[in-house]
């Protein structure tokens, strides 16, 4: 069994910043990308961020300059900062992890997501 649990959402003024974190839990061998992606009302889920193993970065148009994301290797954890929040980017967050884990013995590969966390911007 593997969990990706999100954390860190909430209500953030305009301007405002956050920090989203997801962990990621159970038979884990290996953790390749891990990623935020957001999904708005009435929207398709749509990428943020992602990060390999080896710290290389993507971004969304929508999300540079503004967004960073980073990982703990050690804690099977992925960040999420988020910097000069705007209504836009009020969405429920999705933390994604392409990920090994054993099961019987056996190595299976897999992608894994978060139930979500939401992200209110508002004033």
């Amino acid at each position: 069994q593997v969990q990706l649990v999100e954390s860190g959402g909430g209500l953030v003024q305009p301007g405002g910043s956050l920090r989203l974190s997801c962990a990621a839990s159970g038979s884990i061998f290996s953790i390749n990308a891990m990623g935020w992606y957001r999904q708005a009302p009435g929207m398709e889920r749509e990428l943020v961020a992602n990060i390999t193993s080896g710290g290389m970065t993507n971004y969304a148009d929508s999300g540079k300059g503004r967004f960073t994301i980073s990982r703990d290797n050690t804690e099977n954890t992925v960040y999420l900062h988020m910097n000069s929040l705007k209504p836009e980017d009020t969405a429920v967050y999705y933390c994604n992890a392409d990920l090994v884990y054993v099961n019987l013995n056996q190595l299976n590969g897999m992608d894994y997501w978060g139930k979500g966390t939401l992200v209110t911007v508002s004033s």
